[in-house]
């Protein structure tokens, strides 16, 4: 069995009104322990909750179990995070595209690590999307359309080594057949001047981020 998506709530602080914007109705919902609430403030029924639950209060926990969700609990010491299971999760209900919600706010160290997570190998063969607080993230592995109004700010950062081939269209300042490799700087503070642009990888992995806000190049 396969899904089109699966939208993923983490946990982190709650959520603005822009990354709730647009998600699309009536699709599964795995919860990252406290995820499961930011889920139901977003009028979100979870269908599968996962991870310690040491950040979930039980009042929360009991609307969910009665909603009919499937708690996989896991014990506090483990080897993975919250939201590393819970995207296990989306791979195991056959997801073809996942939308991570959240994960923003909170430790420094657990922002690095979702990033970097979502751009992990065990997730190449998923569309993989995220919302963070008022910024939208892509990863890029070939060719990705990404949709953003004229003038808003796009990045496109390298991760886990350089990106090769990448040329893009729709954006201020075009990239042909370039490398990015990590730790440049040259594919920050891009602009869309199309909707949508495009972005094509020949070899790598990007992250493209719209931060949300227009600002100063």
């Amino acid at each position: 069995m396969s899904v089109a998506r699966v939208l993923v709530f983490a946990g982190g602080d709650p959520n603005p009104p822009e990354a709730l914007a647009g998600l699309p109705p009536g699709t599964l919902v795995v919860a990252a322990d406290s995820g499961a609430a930011h889920a139901l403030a977003a009028g979100r029924r979870v269908d599968v909750l996962v991870g310690d639950l040491d950040s979930l209060d039980e009042a929360t926990l009991a609307e969910v179990v009665a909603a009919g969700a499937e708690v996989r609990r896991h014990p506090a010491a483990k080897d993975a995070t919250d939201l590393a299971l819970a995207l296990d999760v989306a791979l195991e209900l056959g997801a073809e595209a996942v939308t991570m919600v959240g994960g923003h706010g909170g430790r420094l160290d657990h922002l690095l690590a979702n990033v970097a997570l979502l751009a992990a190998d065990a997730y190449a063969g998923v569309e993989v999307d995220a919302r963070l607080g008022p910024a939208r993230l892509s990863v890029v592995r070939g060719r990705r359309s990404l949709v953003g109004r004229p003038g808003e700010l796009l990045s496109l950062l390298p991760v886990g080594g350089p990106a090769g081939g990448v040329t893009t269209e729709g954006l201020l300042f075009p990239l042909r057949d370039a490398t990015l490799r990590p730790g440049t700087t040259w594919g920050v503070s891009n602009q869309f001047t199309d909707e949508p642009a495009a972005v094509q990888v020949a070899e790598g992995v990007l992250v493209a981020v719209a931060p949300g806000e227009r600002g100063s190049l």
